[in-house]
């Protein structure tokens, strides 16, 4: 993991307490393709994980095609409230791959688990379920004035 940007206390926050994010990839040719993910912050990155949800295919997602074409991609997590004053979101843009280390995949299968209960009881596994690792080279958020 080389050149993460750190988050600031409040940026950590933030990304801790939401659920949700959306994952911006592009094709070779730049076609966007945004979908939502669970996620989980650990040391800096954020990590999501191909879970058992029902899918076509694991392996051949268009998010993993992308990356493999790609690895530059953007991910958005917002907080809506019909009070305008509390708007909120966090763009992280960076590089995403594939995890390919047993032991950064049991950790962040870990963080996942503890975050997401529907996670405890899918039988995720390093050759069955690919984890993306995406590394920040930029973050921005943004509160409306007023937001707490």
């Amino acid at each position: 993991m080389t050149g993460v940007v750190p988050l600031s206390e409040a940026e950590r926050k933030f990304a801790e307490y939401h659920r949700v994010a959306h994952l911006a990839t592009a094709d070779a040719s730049g076609v966007p393709h945004v979908i939502p993910v669970c996620y989980a912050l650990v040391r800096g990155c954020l990590y999501f994980v191909v879970d058992e949800k029902p899918k076509r295919t694991r392996h051949r997602l268009k998010r993993l095609r992308n990356l493999a074409e790609n690895p530059r991609a953007a991910l958005v997590i917002d907080e809506y409230d019909d009070d305008w004053s509390r708007l909120a979101y966090l763009l992280v843009q960076g590089t995403a791959a594939l995890v390919i280390d047993r032991k950064e995949y049991a950790a962040a299968l870990a963080a996942l688990r503890r975050r997401y209960p529907p996670y405890r009881g899918m039988a995720l596994r390093y050759d069955r379920n690919p984890m993306v690792r995406m590394e920040p080279s930029a973050w921005h958020f943004w509160r409306a004035a007023g937001a707490q």
